[in-house]
């Protein structure tokens, strides 16, 4: 009698469960992944053109330097509370609630400056506000 001798038969490797499970843990981590690029926004400043200023007598100009002082109409203030600030506003404005506030501030002065600006307009009671830009120089 002869016998064969038995092979095993090699092992077949199922791959479908195994990249079932990579696409899983793929998307978990593609889900759970922060992003830093969003951390760090690139912001460009629009550039204004205007045709020609307007001359217009009801407007008061308040400069903001970039080390924090203010001047309203080329006239420096003293204080840089808000209300020292504001009583200057309602000095130059005479009162006058039509009076549009012009802000021209430095491109490097702290953003609290300007808000100071802001909130001193509130309380002087004039409400147009309009912030001066800078013209392009492509023309």
């Amino acid at each position: 009698m002869r016998f064969r001798k038995h092979h095993p038969e090699e092992p077949e490797i199922n791959l479908i469960p195994f990249i079932d499970v990579l696409l899983v843990v793929l998307i978990f981590l593609m889900l759970s992944t922060t992003y830093s690029k969003f951390t760090e926004l690139q912001v460009t400043l629009p550039v204004a053109d205007a045709d020609r200023p307007r001359d217009n007598p009801r407007e008061v100009i308040v400069a903001v330097s970039n080390d924090g002082r203010y001047a309203i109409n080329g006239r420096p203030v003293t204080g840089r509370s808000v209300e020292s600030l504001a009583a200057e506003l309602t000095a130059a404005s005479e009162g006058n609630k039509d009076t549009q506030l012009i802000v021209s501030a430095d491109a490097a002065a702290a953003h609290q400056t300007v808000i100071v600006v802001m909130d001193a307009a509130r309380r002087a009671g004039l409400p147009k506000l309009t912030f001066a830009a800078q013209g392009s120089q492509a023309n």
